[in-house]
């Protein structure tokens, strides 16, 4: 006898736990064009096909659902890249995956058949787009590029911090940096005006982001207790440490090096760096200046 439907009212709770946005630690992050000879870059979020399975398990178990798939392939095509023609195939994997009592979902994917992991790649794809029309990191695709700094490694020196509405139930935004909660006691105001004092030197984007790292907050009057303000004069004071070194490093590689590096950085003056992350890697880089120009 073929098991019963789900009823329209377990269907919608089921719908809604499927559409729930991961845990913020299974989220990764994909270059996916670059500029500036590979110093920055867009990036667009995605999350690893376990995460996907996991989700599955968690409200169906191993038993409740399955997952089909079907490998072809294209041969003969021809694709450049570093302006070389490079002749090969692509492999192109379709992937059914059907859920007991709710249905079933296919979805398609493909990459170049000389591509490292070529068949694992495409299935990939298959599955998450199969997952997808179950609601399964449908979110995913809400996000729009964001351009970002790319380290030496072509790997982005700081990430965006998760929206409100891409976190799963119940987690603040805190939580997802890593913040815990905190308790709210006496502050003391000098310590406020001390950090408001800070604004002009390090820069709007790298004030708010110590307000929100060490304080927990996005106003410095709304700080939650002293031991807070400390923490946070104190990184604080470490970034103006940090812009001071910055500007005593520019001075001896320059103005012209100085313009050409800011220029790869996308930035104005040294006041307005988008994060501390960027901070720290263009002083390394120009410590790095320094040392070559003594040897």
């Amino acid at each position: 006898m073929a098991a019963t439907k789900f009823t329209d009212a377990e269907r919608e709770k089921l719908y809604a736990r499927l559409e729930a946005p991961f845990d913020p630690a299974l989220i990764k992050w994909r270059v996916m064009r670059t500029f500036d000879y590979g110093r920055s870059g867009v990036i667009l979020p995605f999350a690893d096909p376990r995460a996907y399975t996991d989700r599955l398990n968690e409200l169906f178990t191993p038993s409740g659902w399955t997952r089909e798939y079907t490998i072809s392939t294209v041969p003969s095509l021809c694709r450049m890249e570093r302006g070389k023609a490079i002749v090969t195939s692509k492999v192109l994997v379709a992937t059914a995956v059907t859920i007991t009592r709710l249905g079933s979902h296919t979805g398609t994917g493909e990459e170049w058949a000389d591509r490292e992991n070529a068949v694992t790649s495409a299935d990939a794809q298959a599955f998450k787009r199969a997952c997808t029309c179950f609601g399964l990191g449908r979110y995913l695709y809400r996000f729009g590029e964001t351009r970002v700094q790319l380290n030496s490694r072509g790997e982005p020196v700081a990430i965006p911090a998760l929206p409100e509405w891409a976190l799963p139930p119940g987690m603040t935004m805190a939580q997802a940096n890593g913040l815990a909660p905190d308790m709210r006691g006496p502050v003391d105001q000098r310590l406020t005006a001390e950090i408001e004092g800070f604004r002009g030197t390090l820069g709007e984007p790298i004030y708010a982001e110590i307000l929100r790292r060490a304080g927990h907050s996005a106003d410095a009057r709304t700080i939650p207790n002293a031991e807070r303000q400390k923490q946070t004069v104190e990184w604080m004071q470490a970034a103006a440490r940090g812009f001071e070194r910055l500007r005593n490093l520019a001075e001896m590689a320059g103005d012209a090096q100085f313009f050409a590096m800011a220029e790869r950085f996308k930035i104005a003056s040294v006041t307005e760096l988008p994060s501390l992350a960027a901070l720290k890697q263009l002083v390394e880089e120009l410590e790095s200046l320094a040392n070559q120009q003594v040897a």
